[in-house]
């Protein structure tokens, strides 16, 4: 069970205040809106997948908004940073990089609730999907998801998989994979963001690991350092079209992809939601972004505004909650 530490309680404090300030005074929604540095929280290590993302986002809108500040809050699976946000002022001045672990998840799975994800939040935009995806060593002897089950299957209780985290997408795609294809002997060895697996698994240190795809594991794919068998989505990536999705290798519903969107405190003023929905779908939609998200290994998402962004949302919880009940997992 995650526990909030002193700082943390310190820190959602002092966003209560700033919220309760910010809802007295009329400044928050003047219409020259930004008149100061926006501070974007994202609630993962720099270097992680949301942080790749809110970088991108942040460096093309610095033209149109002025200076955006990234903030990095490791904690808590994801649940400090996101709490923190939910508790800022609704002013414009402090947005989440909120993504479907944030969001759906680690709500879902958590006995402890820093923050309601429906009622907290208001979507400003989508940004991109990241999917997640099945890799193995080279030693491993399978070239596709059959053969890795038949390995399991002939090594019960001898293979385990890293993850970036109890809770997160990455482990999610790893239980599903075990369920789906029957070899719940393998063992889930979790670690604190995906670099450490990543270095454990071109070691041989694990044999297999669950993650989401990003422009450091498609480069280890290219050069061999590891084998990703398939990705857990419905099309193959742009970025790496030679890979087959789970549902080509045998396993249609083995569907995990990472949502990532723009989201601010609810209660911000509409006219402030509407401007940052607008820059965001502007940048959405160049070809500079849309490289530098594909160069990465995520999948750019266009015309994903307000609506839209808090209809898929709702969606993945419905889709999403029985699945997390029956799992057992728990929030990283």
């Amino acid at each position: 069970m995650y526990r909030m530490n002193r700082r943390t309680l310190m820190l959602l404090g002092l966003g209560s205040l700033s919220a309760a300030a910010a809802r007295l005074s009329p400044a928050f929604a003047q219409s020259d809106y930004p008149q100061r540095p926006i501070r974007l929280i994202v609630p993962r290590s720099a270097g992680g997948v949301l942080d790749v993302v809110g970088r991108h986002w942040a460096n093309w809108t610095t033209s149109n908004l002025g200076t955006v500040v990234v903030e990095n809050y490791g904690g808590g699976g994801g649940m400090t940073g996101t709490g923190i946000a939910a508790h800022a002022a609704a002013d414009g001045y402090t947005l989440l990089l909120g993504s479907t672990s944030d969001l759906v998840l680690n709500p879902t799975l958590s006995t402890v609730q820093l923050y309601d994800p429906v009622k907290d939040f208001s979507a400003i935009s989508g940004l991109a999907v990241s999917v997640a995806a099945i890799m193995v060593h080279p030693a491993v002897p399978a070239r596709n998801l059959k053969e890795l089950a038949a390995y399991a299957k002939a090594n019960p209780g001898k293979l385990s998989y890293g993850s970036a985290g109890a809770g997160t997408m990455s482990n999610l795609c790893g239980e599903l994979f075990k369920k789906l294809a029957d070899v719940p002997d393998i063992v889930h060895v979790p670690y604190k963001g995906a670099a450490g697996g990543y270095n454990d698994l071109i070691a041989g240190t694990i044999p297999i690991m669950a993650s989401n795809i990003t422009g450091t594991i498609l480069a280890m794919h290219k050069a061999g350092q590891i084998r990703i068998l398939a990705v857990a989505t419905d099309n193959r990536l742009s970025a790496a079209p030679d890979i087959p999705t789970a549902g080509e290798a045998g396993y249609p519903d083995l569907i995990a992809q990472l949502f990532i969107g723009l989201f601010a405190p609810a209660g911000t003023p509409q006219p402030i939601i509407e401007r940052l929905a607008k820059v965001t779908q502007a940048a959405a939609v160049t070809k500079e972004f849309h490289d530098n998200m594909q160069s990465a290994g995520f999948d750019p998402v266009v015309n994903f505004g307000p609506e839209r962004t808090t209809k898929y949302l709702g969606e993945e919880l419905i889709r999403w909650t029985p699945i997390l009940k029956q799992s057992g997992l728990k929030p990283g």
